[in-house]
């Protein structure tokens, strides 16, 4: 999708426990997941937060991850069968020119897109994509690393998700991030 794509092999960091010392995946999350859902998580790596994810949305919930690498959906599957998750996670591989989400249309109640924005090549494209699968009313938290992403870049993320359909309702602390709550009106 980009050249801006994170190594695979760094997915072994982001997948770190200590990670969770900045970012707790079920503080982060806890406000807008319950039971239930089916929550979309593109760029989830190795599953720092797709476990998590899927922990809380419980047996009748699932996730759908969404990765442009393979690897990191290999190692993720592995991570989840070891968690006695596997049944709650889908992991698909994403093309150069989609997320290959089509087939969810109007049934997400969730997404978390946290740091992979600013690798997709059109933010526009992904925000199009994220609303045309999540139902009315639903929710995404958007979260970019700072040091990656300034407030200018920021803000016209922002405005691709406003031209998809997607309301900014909040903007939380997230810890060394730039971070918003969106709902699809």
């Amino acid at each position: 999708m980009s050249e801006r794509v994170c190594p695979w092999w760094m997915g072994y960091l982001l997948a770190s426990p200590l990670r969770r010392w900045w970012q707790n995946p079920e503080q982060m999350v806890e406000p807008y997941l319950r039971a239930g859902m089916t929550v979309l998580e593109p760029g989830p790596g190795m599953g720092f937060f797709t476990l998590p994810l899927a922990r809380m949305a419980g047996g009748s919930g699932r996730v759908v991850a969404v990765d442009i690498q393979a690897k990191m959906l290999d190692v993720l599957r592995r991570r989840a069968a070891k968690a006695h998750l596997g049944e709650r996670i889908e992991t698909r591989l994403a093309t150069a020119d989609s997320l290959g989400f089509d087939d969810l249309r109007g049934t997400v109640d969730f997404v978390l897109a946290c740091a992979v924005v600013h690798e997709m090549p059109s933010a526009q494209h992904f925000f199009q994509e994220a609303a045309a699968a999540t139902k009315r009313g639903g929710q995404m938290l958007l979260v970019e690393p700072a040091g990656h992403v300034t407030e200018e870049k920021f803000g016209g993320e922002l405005e691709a998700a406003r031209q998809a359909g997607w309301r900014t309702v909040s903007r939380p602390t997230v810890r060394r991030s730039l971070a918003a709550v969106l709902r699809k009106d």
